[in-house]
Parts: structure tokens; C-alpha cells; sequence
């Protein structure tokens, strides 16, 4: 179901053009994610589930420099977007989606057996296991942030492999998830083809009434901004599995299977 490296390349580059912007600016709406409380406060929604990231930047010591420059980038979208149009995640919880698992309904569902936690970790570590062979080497992984990326319901950054090994690595590991029968069994499935980002955000109340034609603008002029302080690399070198109750923590046990690039 992924790209090859050239049509992923090719396809992602398009969705940092300023018609891109224009086009998808008109179907943006608020994200369910988050919710507005009795006293006014914006809070979490409940969404809970599985997933396959790099580790957040709360322990990544590695690429601290990356995710302290997407955190200026984040308040800079913050400070040029209109009021509660973004609402944005922790930027300590910034990572690198590889391969999402099983998320809110579907995860409540399957998680009312006992034993699915169990057999999930158990069949994640052995695509893991089953991946190593493939996706070892003396070579690092990077990955680089090509531009902004708005999605419906969220804004964030999108990223395109350095090179092709880059990319072939992480997808390889893809595969091995979500073609391990076992892992199958327990209902998890490919959903969506593959586009690297990291979110920044979620948009809030002000989706549903925001100047589309300004938005647009903003979000070119925004873009124009990141791609001129030159490419921000990201080393991904490690595969976790993670576990989230919401969009702002992703976290795990120390025995929970892990796999390095």
C-alpha cells in the first residue's frame, strides 16, 4: 500500500504548494481530539489506543536540537493564526508516527478481552524482531521536514527521507507490521497510506467560522518562513511502542517492545 520512494517524494512535495493550501483550507473543520469544558477550558478528549513512533522528544535526548526548533516553529503558527484556531499539542510529546496501530473505538472494543494488551505486545515485537535483519545498518535513518501540512481536522509538518535507504528502512518495518498475520488477527490494519509528519496542532472552534482566503495566505507565508531557515533533519533511529490515552502523552513500559534503525 506505500509508495514507491520516487511517488512518495513526487506526492508529498505537491502538498507544500500554495495551491495546496488553497484547495485544502476550504475543508478544514474542528478536531473531536478537543473539547471545550464547563468552565471554558480547552481539554483533551478521550481517544485512546496504540502506536508505533520514534521516541517523543521528552526522551529523545538525540535530536533535542530538531525539536527545539519545531517548537519555535510551532509558536510562530501559533502567534500568525487567528485566536483558537490551533490548539496546540505538548511539544514535549512531538514524534515521529511509523506505523499507527489501533485507536478509540476499535481499541475499546478489542481491548475488552484480557488478553489483547498481552498478544499485541507480544505480535508487535515479533514484526519487530522479524524487521531487524532488514532494517539495521551502520547507516543512520534522517528524515527532513519539507514544509507545512494541513490535514482536515490538524496543521503540522510533513517530512520526506534523506535518501532513499532512509525510506525504504521504514517502510520495510511497516510492512513487517502490517502483514504479520498475528497482528491481523487482533484487527490491526494498514488504514492509511503513508505520509511522515509530526503534528503540531488541532484545530479548534475558530475552524468552522475562519477567513479561508486568509488562512490560506497565512499558511504560505508561514511555509515560506520554515522552508527559509533551510532543512531541519530529524535521526530516527529508534522504533517503540507506545500506548496514548489522548493527543498529549505517548508513553510505555521499559519491557515493551523497542527496535533500532
Amino acid at each position: 500500500m506505500d509508495d514507491t520512494y520516487q511517488v512518495y517524494i513526487n506526492r508529498v512535495a505537491r502538498t507544500t504548494l500554495p495551491e495546496a493550501y488553497q484547495s485544502q483550507v476550504q475543508y478544514i473543520q474542528p478536531s473531536p481530539k478537543y473539547y471545550r469544558n464547563e468552565a471554558g477550558e480547552i481539554q483533551p478528549a478521550a481517544f485512546p489506543g496504540y502506536t508505533v513512533i520514534s521516541p517523543p522528544w521528552l526522551d529523545d535526548d538525540q535530536n533535542a536540537g530538531f525539536y527545539s526548533r519545531l517548537a519555535e516553529y510551532q509558536q510562530q503558527v501559533l502567534e500568525r493564526l487567528e485566536p483558537n484556531l490551533v490548539v496546540p499539542v505538548p511539544a514535549q510529546s512531538f514524534h515521529f508516527t511509523l506505523a499507527d496501530l489501533i485507536w478509540a473505538s476499535a481499541y475499546r472494543d478489542a481491548s475488552e478481552d484480557p488478553h489483547f494488551e498481552q498478544q499485541l505486545h507480544d505480535r508487535v515485537a515479533e514484526s519487530f524482531q522479524k524487521s531487524q535483519a532488514s532494517i539495521q545498518s551502520d547507516k543512520p535513518v534522517y528524515w527532513q521536514i519539507i514544509g507545512l501540512f494541513l490535514r482536515t481536522r490538524a496543521i503540522g509538518v510533513c517530512l520526506v527521507p534523506k535518501d532513499e535507504d532512509s525510506y525504504n528502512r521504514v517502510v520495510e518495518l511497516r510492512r513487517m507490521i502490517y502483514q504479520n498475520s498475528n497482528l491481523i488477527a487482533l484487527g490491526i490494519e494498514q488504514q492509511y497510506n503513508f505520509t511522515a509528519h509530526i503534528t503540531l496542532g488541532y484545530f479548534g472552534a475558530g475552524a468552522a467560522t475562519a477567513d479561508r482566503d486568509q488562512l490560506a495566505q497565512q499558511l504560505i507565508q508561514l511555509n515560506e518562513w520554515w522552508l527559509e531557515t533551510g532543512p531541519q533533519d530529524i535521526w530516527v533511529h529508534r522504533a517503540e511502542l507506545r500506548k496514548f490515552e489522548d493527543m498529549t502523552r505517548y508513553y510505555r513500559e521499559l519491557n515493551w517492545p523497542t527496535v533500532q534503525f
